[in-house]
């Protein structure tokens, strides 16, 4: 089956940078859409970005536009999110996900992805 391996999570100050990598395998990598999502103790599970398997255009939650950059490398089967300019409203554990078939117009939904990272966790103090 598909896999989903996330790394690159931290402990950083506010203003601080992190990226975030997820390895996917098991599949042909450029027909998955993928996504990350976060998700703080006693929160929802929340969208944050999402990338096209064609162009390789990002869509962001409002909460991280500007900040957040989503991208991918089809040679490695990696998406990366970097995160710059980080909040301690960003402190979350952070989630690969993944599904077959081309991005959707409820990308936000996590109910549309099949596969799931562990998740790194991500800390910003203050």
């Amino acid at each position: 089956q598909v896999r989903l391996v996330e790394s690159g999570g931290g402990l950083v100050q506010a203003g601080g940078s992190l990226r975030l990598s997820c390895v996917a395998s098991g599949r042909p990598f450029n027909t998955y859409r993928m996504a990350w999502f976060r998700q703080a103790p006693g929160k929802e599970r929340a969208f944050v970005a999402s990338i096209t398997w064609s162009a390789g255009s990002g869509l962001y939650a409002d909460s991280v536009k500007g900040r957040f950059i989503i991208s991918r490398d089809y040679a490695k089967n990696t998406v990366y999110l970097q995160m710059n300019s980080l909040e301690p409203e960003d402190t979350a554990g952070y989630y690969c996900a993944a599904d077959e078939g081309r991005i959707r117009t409820d990308y936000y939904n996590t109910q549309i992805y099949k596969y799931w990272g562990q998740g790194t966790q991500v800390t910003v103090s203050s």
